[in-house]
């Protein structure tokens, strides 16, 4: 990662959590852009992580690194898997810091195939004790100028048939479904949670407010429309929300790979009406704090965690305490015992 200014922690004793970070192999250019390496490894996340706030876990979620070069296709993210869960298993030897890297994996499946219930058994059989769920994504953009730096993916995608076939083979394997849509298309997950009452998601990145393209234009009129969208997920209680997320390039950040970075004073600033927002609608126990790493690039581990920190002062200890660890754990049922 790049070498940049460290902040004492807001809170040291709290508790910590990181629901949603990466490790990325080789295959990915954007990693030598943001971190200054190809690679982003357990010891990278370790190093990143640091020892000043008191994290005790993280959770790995897929980012198409490592798939297997040959094969059937639906099986070649399975690889991304075995690899997340041999990270997990360097980190548990100790060797690398007191905290569980990746005690729980999110991982990449192409729900709508037809082999989707053969690829979930495989990923489960890749990493036994530690799969928690699935993600796929479903980004999509009225703009050509921010849909060209996403996935190509068709309109509408979660409402898809064939991929719904495949959501509903997720709640009997025990698995739940990490939600990433960019704002505008957070009604395609209000009607999935609908749909599917049993089914545990995670919604993404406090739902990904964009602030690219045609986006950087109309913020205050996507934020309103953003909060009555959110307003009506969050009657849907099967649905939590990772707050993290806003430091991409998708955000619109005037803080994303600043140099020198901002402070957490400066990003809480930026982040606290969707964050507080959420809280609001969804209740400490239905939001989990996350890094994003490497994805996020606006400063050190310290200063994302702490702007958070800052913005849930407010909060009680108890609802703190959830936000920041005990709703990753029971979501991703975590035994750190």
């Amino acid at each position: 990662m790049h070498e940049w200014p460290s902040e004492q922690p807001v809170d040291a004793t709290i508790p910590v959590i990181d629901a949603h970070h990466h490790l990325v192999g080789r295959g990915r250019d954007f990693l030598v852009h943001t971190t200054g390496k190809p690679v982003f490894l357990v010891d990278d996340y370790a190093d990143f992580v640091g020892s000043t706030h008191n994290v005790i876990a993280s959770v790995a979620v897929e980012m198409h690194s490592m798939y297997r070069a040959g094969g059937p296709h639906e099986l070649r993210s399975v690889n991304e898997t075995v690899f997340l869960d041999g990270q997990a298993a360097m980190s548990a030897t100790g060797l690398y810091g007191d905290v569980h890297i990746a005690a729980g994996i999110v991982a990449g499946v192409e729900l709508q195939t037809d082999a989707v219930q053969r690829a979930l058994q495989a990923h489960l059989v890749a990493a036994p004790e530690r799969l928690r769920g699935v993600r796929q994504s479903g980004f999509w953009d009225a703009d050509p100028a921010v849909a060209a730096r996403l996935f190509g993916l068709p309109r509408n995608f979660y409402l898809d048939e064939e991929f719904r076939r495949g959501v509903g083979l997720l709640v009997p394997l025990g698995l739940s479904f990490d939600a990433m849509v960019l704002s505008p298309q957070l009604p395609d997950v209000l009607d999935l949670a609908r749909s599917f009452p049993e089914l545990s998601i995670v919604l993404n990145h406090l739902g990904n407010p964009v602030g690219i393209g045609s986006h950087a234009t109309t913020v205050e009129e996507d934020f309103a429309e953003w909060r009555v969208h959110m307003a009506k997920i969050a009657e849907c209680e099967n649905v939590t929300v990772k707050m993290g997320g806003l430091g991409t390039f998708l955000s619109g950040s005037p803080n994303y790979l600043r140099t020198p970075p901002a402070d957490s004073t400066t990003l809480a600033e930026e982040w606290r009406s969707w964050t507080e927002e959420t809280i609001g609608l969804f209740g400490a126990d239905r939001v989990m704090f996350e890094s994003n790493a490497p994805s996020d690039c606006v400063g050190p581990f310290a200063t994302v965690c702490n702007a958070y920190q800052r913005i849930t002062a407010g909060c009680s200890e108890d609802e703190r305490r959830a936000i920041f660890a005990g709703t990753a754990a029971r979501v991703y049922r975590l035994d750190l015992v």
